[in-house]
């Protein structure tokens, strides 16, 4: 029987440059396919408007998102060792001014396609909510013990989905996702440095 608190170690080891690298591809290629959804359905991208209120509730959204998954990383043993597979990966090679890159280039892209264009050609209910919400999730599955952090992705994408509908507005996703990212990113990497040090 596998110890729940035990990383497993499936996913492999990558060096800086290629964290760095994969996530600007990553990030061409989402906006790339969302454009090409964009054309081939004549799809009008999620109205976005810039205002302070939009900044206010993208970042209130981004902190409950990051407290959120905070308080399940602690209390759940599955969430945990998948969440620890996954930023082991990511960012271990980073350094902490990587994590803007981290933070930045994910929450435009990812929201550019899932919330930006996916909302709008579905429909823009609870269907094309839901749809886009899953699709992202399967987006942060990187192997087959990586479910309960696709599972939390794609609730998090729900949530994504509803502020976008609610607010008429994706910049409050994309503020949300970009907060959530550095927050929990930034979190992360001063916790395990710290613990780092003091196994030294």
């Amino acid at each position: 029987m596998t110890d729940p608190n035990r990383p497993s170690t499936e996913l492999p080891i990558l060096e800086r440059s290629q964290i760095l690298i994969g996530i600007a591809v990553t990030a061409v290629v989402l906006m790339a396919i969302a454009r090409f959804i964009q054309w081939l359905g004549n799809v009008p991208l999620w109205d976005w408007q810039w205002d302070s209120e939009t900044l206010l509730v993208g970042v209130a959204l981004g902190l409950a998102i990051t407290v959120a998954s905070l308080t399940l990383y602690y209390l759940w043993p599955a969430y945990r060792n998948s969440a620890k597979v996954y930023l082991n990966m990511v960012l271990e090679p980073l350094v902490l001014p990587d994590i803007l890159w981290l933070g930045l280039l994910p929450g435009l892209s990812e929201e550019l396609l899932f919330r930006g264009v996916l909302l709008p050609a579905l429909g823009g209910g609870a269907v094309a909510i839901v749809i886009s919400g899953i699709g992202f999730g399967f987006s942060h599955m990187s192997g087959k013990s990586q479910w309960p952090y696709a599972a939390w992705a794609s609730v998090v994408g729900i949530v994504f989905g509803v502020a976008a509908v609610v607010t008429g507005n994706l910049l409050v996703p994309v503020i949300a996702h970009i907060v959530a990212n550095l927050l929990s990113s930034t979190f992360w990497k001063l916790t395990n440095q710290t613990e780092a040090g003091e196994g030294a």
